[in-house]
């Protein structure tokens, strides 16, 4: 018989050992103690992946380590080379940078902006106005970052009541506005060496979780560089975008105009009944940005022969060739549209992806030596019989559609590889004007929290699948990796090089999202591979105030995505 302590002792552990969880990445199941955080599971079970753990996609939605299990669980661990692995590293950085600055500069605040350059913008402020950084701040900077690191300190993450999260940040007057327009109960706060913020997302458990960064003079600001996709142990290769950001800056002057810079602004904008005056001003301003790239075009139409327009899934090209064609027609040129897509080869010609599927995506998928024959000989003034691809049975056939360009005449070309070189080798380059569309900026969460573009890009797809495809949710997040490989290999590598980049993102356009995706989302079982993803781009969602689309334009280029438009598509 044991002694009466010894007894409690093996009773508690018999109660208390009574949770199973099942580790998705081995298939073991094991028994844990209610409470037990993901780090100590992962510890027990002995997770071994490419690089190191960072989190867990629990029951289908992604936390961080720190997260305890109270309840029977399936866990699904995952590393940096995981997007929201990288969005978590990403987290991290940036409240190391923030934590940086407060204690390098004093009454000095950082703002994170855009992301570009393979890292992300950041901006110093000091008593609510830009301040230029100089080298040996950068510098200073920098160091702690890396003594953060180095020291390998913990992040704490604490859920607390909203009321006593707001008490907590004195200094970030806009992500409080944010907590309470959102009204949820409870918060979760990041807390790093003395410091706290709400960073609407996991962070990893310690500093030393990071191992890949480097902050640099960049602009009138900084450029904190991240670590590399697929590789977070090395630094990503900056790349030069002096066309991007001219982009960002131009925008950055939109907000300050509409006085619209965070998402907190733009709620309260909506909620005193202002929601119209920013759709109406917003579709002003793309208006004469689409009749201003019309105006540089009528400028040298003595030599442009070919518009080419390229840019990422879900950027609004289709809706942009249709308005800029208008705008090239009252300039007296006659716009002739012509799509990339009429020139796929036959798929069983189509070359491979790295999992074996048809990569639609890749140049050597396009009848290359044909297209430039034709465009060549429309160019001439001959006629040509364009090609059609039928896209059910995968096969390209001509169905006698035959096409001449008149005197004045300008071919409009919309696509994917309309920027990458390999497209238009026999093309003069005098003979192109090349336009780069997609939603470059939008608005930020915070300080601290920037919206990513390609989430914005993702929820329009997933409406435009979903109502004019047919496509659930389900299906268009699961491919949607495929197509940022894509757009990774064949289009951001040749942004730069277009004459103009148009940024076809609206201030409002999420608040309108919001009630045509959340339906959709919510379709996406927690069976689903996809269901964590889901829930994410939910709860992003949710701090947005629905805005009605009634009121806007029919030649908008969101509608292309939300429906009503007075343009025909294919």
């Amino acid at each position: 018989m044991l002694p009466d302590g010894k007894a409690n002792e093996t009773f508690k552990d018999k109660v208390m050992d009574t949770l199973q969880v099942l580790c998705v990445n081995t298939g073991a199941t094991i028994g844990i103690n209610p409470g037990t955080s993901l780090e100590e599971i992962a510890t027990r079970i002995g997770i071994k992946l490419k690089h190191r753990v960072l989190g867990g996609k629990v029951n289908g939605r992604f936390v961080g380590l720190s997260y305890r299990v109270y309840r029977p669980k399936q866990i699904e661990f995952f590393d940096g080379c995981h997007p929201e692995g990288r969005r978590m590293l990403a987290r991290t950085l940036v409240m190391m940078l923030g934590v940086a600055v407060d204690e390098v500069l004093e009454g000095v605040q950082v703002e994170v902006l855009h992301s570009v350059s393979k890292g992300i913008y950041c901006e110093l402020i000091k008593d609510g106005q830009r301040v230029d950084p100089t080298t040996a701040e950068v510098v200073a900077i920098l160091d702690r970052m890396r003594e953060l690191q180095a020291a390998g300190l913990p992040i704490e993450r604490k859920e607390m009541p909203t009321d006593e999260a707001l008490s907590l940040l004195t200094t970030t007057p806009e992500t409080g506005r944010l907590l309470r327009q959102h009204g949820e109960l409870y918060t979760v706060v990041h807390s790093l060496d003395g410091h706290k913020a709400v960073m609407f997302g996991d962070l990893t458990q310690r500093t030393s979780d990071v191992e890949a960064f480097d902050l640099t003079e960049f602009f009138s600001g900084m450029l904190l560089r991240l670590p590399e996709d697929g590789n977070p142990g090395k630094l990503a290769e900056a790349t030069l975008q002096n066309k991007m950001f001219a982009t960002f800056i131009q925008f950055d002057k939109i907000k300050n105009l509409l006085r619209i810079r965070r998402l907190a602004d733009l709620n309260d904008t909506i909620a005193a009944g202002l929601g119209r005056r920013v759709i109406q001003l917003s579709e002003a301003l793309h208006e004469k940005q689409i009749s201003d790239i019309a105006d540089m075009i009528a400028e040298r139409k003595d030599s442009v022969r070919v518009v080419l327009i390229s840019g990422p899934s879900s950027s609004g090209k289709t809706t942009f060739s249709k308005r800029l064609s208008i705008q090239l027609a009252l300039n007296g040129l006659l716009p002739v549209t012509l799509s990339i897509d009429n020139y796929f080869v036959d798929r069983e010609k189509t070359p491979l992806d790295e999992d074996g599927k048809y990569d639609f995506e890749a140049v050597e998928a396009i009848n290359v030596k044909l297209f430039n024959e034709q465009i060549l000989a429309l160019m001439r003034g001959e006629e040509v019989e364009i090609p059609k691809f039928d896209f059910v049975r995968g096969k390209s056939e001509f169905d006698g559609t035959k096409l001449r360009l008149a005197e004045n005449s300008i071919l409009v070309i919309e696509g994917t590889h309309g920027l990458t070189p390999a497209l238009t080798p026999m093309i003069p380059d005098a003979n192109k004007f090349r336009i780069y569309v997609a939603p470059l900026a939008g608005i930020n969460f915070g300080q601290l929290t920037r919206i990513h573009t390609t989430d914005n890009r993702l929820i329009r797809r997933i409406v435009r699948d979903y109502y004019n495809r047919g496509h659930d949710a389900d299906s268009t997040i699961a491919m949607w990796p495929s197509v940022r490989r894509g757009e990774d290999k064949f289009i951001y590598t040749n942004q730069e090089e277009a004459d103009v980049m148009f940024n076809s993102c609206t201030l409002y356009e999420l608040a309108v999202l919001r009630a045509k995706a959340e339906p959709i989302l919510l379709e996406v079982r927690p069976n689903s591979p996809q269901y964590g993803e889901a829930q994410r781009l939910l709860h992003f969602l949710s701090y947005f105030m629905p805005l009605g689309a009634e009121t806007i334009p029919p030649t908008s280029l969101l509608r292309e995505f939300v429906g009503g438009s007075s343009f025909e598509y294919d």
